[in-house]
């Protein structure tokens, strides 16, 4: 049971924070045309480097995650692609009347905040790691310096 508790709870926790990265890294070679299409939809430019990027990050760090392997850096990629992705391709704030059903923007809106709701679990992997720890403690002895 202690096993359960200390391990296994903890990696199944792990696997189902990142699960959707790796189906969303098939769909994007499945759908190799809608994805480019997304891609070059926002406001970045350069869609097919930037579809090029997203399915590197989609692939390796949810494994560096699951596996504890470099989890902490891994987690802050992670959640800097979910947060870009979310605020540059899920601007339902930008449609009229987003709160209704029959907006263009509506769906838009779960999409926003289910990635946010990503990056709140990839700040506890950082926690977890120590990469929030490590990243304090270097801020503050660089502070001192100056």
């Amino acid at each position: 049971m202690d096993w359960l508790i200390s391990d296994g709870l903890p990696l199944l926790a792990r696997i189902f924070l990142v699960w959707i990265f790796p189906f969303s890294f098939l769909d994007k070679i499945i759908n190799w045309n809608s994805a480019l299409k997304q891609a070059s939809s926002g406001r970045l430019p350069g869609g097919p480097v930037l579809l090029i990027l997203a399915m590197i990050c989609e692939l390796l760090t949810p494994l560096m995650i699951v596996f504890r392997f470099y989890d902490g850096i891994a987690a802050f990629v992670l959640a800097g692609y979910c947060a870009v992705t979310g605020l540059v391709y899920h601007p339902f704030w930008t449609y009229p009347r987003f709160w209704s059903a029959q907006s263009e923007g509506y769906p838009h809106i779960w999409d926003f905040f289910k990635n946010f709701g990503l990056v709140g679990g990839l700040i506890f992997v950082m926690y977890a790691s120590g990469f929030i720890q490590t990243i304090g403690s270097t801020i503050q002895r660089f502070s001192a310096l100056i």
